[in-house]
């Protein structure tokens, strides 16, 4: 039931990014990606969400180059779609293009900010919060099921976290009502 929830919450909006034609973006889109019908001479390449590729043994090998595992219900958003902006709420998820996945996911946790504030006292990233912050996994917490709480890094106080949500399933959960209260 879980499974299905969070595929349904990643669906709605992907599905409304594309309908109001904020899929495009100016950088080299990945082929299975990439509008085939457009012109590429055009600078903003227009992307489309694909059912996503990745497998268990990669979800291992990235865990293993992180030092940390990560939690089921984030397991299942990664085999889910693949994509280059999903924003929910306040929430910008890491780039997740076929092929590349590892690749922008690992910018974002080793390279975006420096790793003594973050990866090395077990926060996670995978995503942005606004202007001002990374979500992240606290990987110090709930290690026996993996069902890390959500903490909020803001990058002009490093040295501080704040506990936002009780797991990933929670917060995917709690966004997507939020931002469906903008809506209307």
């Amino acid at each position: 039931m879980k499974e299905d929830a969070i595929k349904t919450i990643i669906d709605y909006h992907l599905n409304k990014w594309d309908d109001i034609a904020l899929n495009s973006l100016p950088i080299r889109i990945e082929t299975e990606m990439a509008d085939p019908t457009q012109d590429k001479k055009e600078e903003w390449r227009i992307w489309f969400p694909i059912d996503s590729r990745v497998n268990d043994f990669e979800i291992e090998e990235f865990e293993n180059q992180l030092g940390h595992k990560l939690p089921n219900d984030y397991k299942t958003f990664l085999k889910h779609k693949h994509f280059y902006e999903l924003q929910i709420s306040e929430v910008s998820f890491c780039r997740h293009p076929v092929n590349i996945w590892k690749a922008s996911l690992s910018e974002m946790i080793f390279e975006d900010y420096p790793t003594e504030f973050l990866i090395e006292k077990g926060y996670v990233p995978f995503a942005r919060w606004s202007d001002w912050g990374l979500l992240c996994f606290d990987s110090n917490r709930n290690k026996e099921n993996l069902n890390y709480p959500i903490v909020l890094w803001d990058h002009e106080t490093e040295d501080q976290i704040n506990d936002e949500y009780e797991d990933f399933y929670s917060f995917l959960t709690e966004i997507d009502i939020e931002d469906k209260k903008n809506i209307s």
